[in-house]
């Protein structure tokens, strides 16, 4: 916006000197700007020859498209009677979780070769750390699910990030029973193969609202933690290297990964 255009908008209403005059008939944005104040200052009318310049095109075109707008209400009213009340946000909630969990149970199952537990730690903290990937996974679902007006912070997930990789991390027995590298590799590999669905899942349904990159995180996170889960029970190698390098970085991976394919993915509803 030009000096000339902020001096135009000053003085709104009143008659423009000679100089103001000229530089309305050579700037676009000043012809609207004056022709629509113009009309809205003496209703039924266009009394400015500009209005009728800017606004005339607009008012033929009312007549063309009333037909176009009379469908799209009676279409608006159809789609309303089929379904005259929004389903419930925690219903997508409770179909995520459903599918977490299903998946969860059917690799473990696919992987226990007789036991379905394998971690070699004491009971306790196999318990404890599968209480906390649990948690993880549902709040992770809620974070990027439900309709919050307050911004998620990014620190708060963050803070999880780090915490539930240090305990994963932590928590191990300390048992090696593979060669580092092919240890790495195969969990890895496991863990992105058991996400596939839960993250594929999880994109439909974060496609519903608009893109809001800390909740994309946060549903990246919760559909890794049912891999992150399945392998803290499945897997026997409890060595700091091999939890860190084959556990955690793939799931941390897997949010980035969410986070980037949601925001190349396309929003079907900019609800909240």
């Amino acid at each position: 916006m030009t000096p000339e255009c902020s001096r135009v908008m000053d003085r709104l209403g009143e008659v423009l000197p000679p100089e103001l005059e000229s530089h309305v008939a050579t700037c676009a944005d000043c012809r609207a700007m004056t022709g629509g104040f113009d009309l809205m200052g003496a209703p039924g009318k266009l009394s400015h020859p500009l209005a009728r310049e800017v606004l005339a095109p607009s008012t033929e075109r009312l007549a063309s498209e009333g037909a176009s707008l009379d469908a799209a209400h009676s279409f608006a009213y159809e789609a309303l009677a089929r379904r005259p009340r929004a389903r419930p946000w925690w219903h997508e909630l409770l179909l995520l979780l459903g599918v977490h969990g299903a998946i969860a149970m059917t690799a473990l199952a696919v992987l226990a070769h007789g036991a379905w537990v394998a971690n070699r730690a004491d009971v306790p903290v196999i318990v404890g750390v599968g209480l906390l990937l649990t948690a993880l996974l549902s709040s992770g679902a809620y974070v990027a699910l439900a309709p919050h007006r307050r911004t998620v912070p990014w620190g708060g997930v963050i803070a999880v990030m780090l915490s539930v990789g240090a305990t994963v991390v932590l928590s191990g027995s300390g048992v090696r029973t593979a060669p580092l590298m092919a240890g790495i590799l195969g969990c890895a590999g496991t863990e992105l193969a058991v996400t596939a669905v839960p993250l594929a899942f999880t994109l439909v349904l974060l496609c519903r609202s608009a893109y809001h990159p800390v909740r994309a995180l946060a549903a990246g996170l919760s559909a890794g933690g049912v891999s992150l889960l399945v392998l803290h029970l499945h897997c026997a190698d409890g060595t700091t290297p091999h939890l860190l390098a084959g556990h955690v970085v793939p799931w941390l991976a897997l949010g980035g990964i969410t986070l980037l394919l949601r925001a190349l993915l396309p929003t079907r509803s900019h609800a909240p």
